[in-house]
């Protein structure tokens, strides 16, 4: 298999992070797959975003609050200019300016129902999609209300799967997960080997330096997420001559 170079919320080193713009420049460079984020406004909209809120993102004055978004209307969240004139993309612009395998975090559980919605009606978009999150109630509940979709769940650290109670294994049937993202702490090429003879794929986060992608190599994991992939690309390159 593969090694897969995963772009983080599309290609956030060379555009405004979670945009359609981020996505296209994704795509360019040649991604395996997308990561990003999805979340919901008051009113009801699937949009792209990882903060609970868009201070961090917005252009314009430093120290400009807005509020969380799950609190504001759609037309206000669009409106907010999230750098060089991007607007934060609904999850049907995401899905139409892209061609890639993606992988949807979900980072709020209030935006599950109306992906319970969203996927029936889409399902060319739900067959390039695995769900993602590090909630295990998120995953947990996708499991049952869209079975059909293969979920991962994310871990910041090897340690973290392995202190669920039960362990890893019974984090993996706890939250119905196809494939697993860890980070490095912990992760050895014994487990990944373990994961593997498992039927579970692997994907190492983040990789910031060549350093790391060497790593994830040795490991023998499958991908992994990097902010910056087209650098990324051929750090891979230049490791596999």
């Amino acid at each position: 298999m593969a090694f897969a170079i995963v772009g983080h919320r599309g290609a956030m080193a060379e555009a405004p992070e979670n945009t359609i713009a981020s996505f296209r420049v994704a795509e360019e460079v040649g991604v395996d797959e997308l990561e990003t984020d999805v979340r919901i406004s008051s009113d009801g909209q699937l949009f792209m975003l990882h903060d609970a809120t868009l201070d961090r993102t917005a252009a314009g004055p430093a120290g400009r609050e807005l509020g969380p978004v799950a609190e504001l209307t759609w037309s206000e969240i669009s409106a907010v200019d999230v750098g060089g004139g991007e607007r934060v993309p609904t999850l049907e612009q995401m899905y139409a300016a892209t061609t890639r395998f993606v992988q949807l975090e979900i980072k709020d559980l209030a935006a599950i129902d109306a992906l319970t919605d969203f996927f029936p009606q889409h399902p060319g978009y739900a067959e390039r999609t695995i769900l993602t999150g590090f909630s295990i109630e998120a995953m947990a509940t996708v499991a049952k209300k869209l079975p059909e979709i293969p979920r991962g769940i994310i871990v910041s650290k090897w340690t973290t799967a392995e202190a669920h109670p039960g362990g890893y294994r019974q984090l993996i049937e706890d939250t119905g997960s196809s494939r697993i993202h860890s980070g490095a702490e912990g992760l050895t090429a014994e487990v990944v080997k373990q994961l593997h003879n498992e039927g579970v794929p692997v994907h190492g986060w983040p990789t910031r330096d060549a350093g790391d992608l060497r790593r994830w190599l040795e490991l023998g994991v499958d991908g992994t997420t990097s902010d910056d992939p087209r650098t990324a690309r051929r750090w891979l390159a230049e490791a596999l001559r």
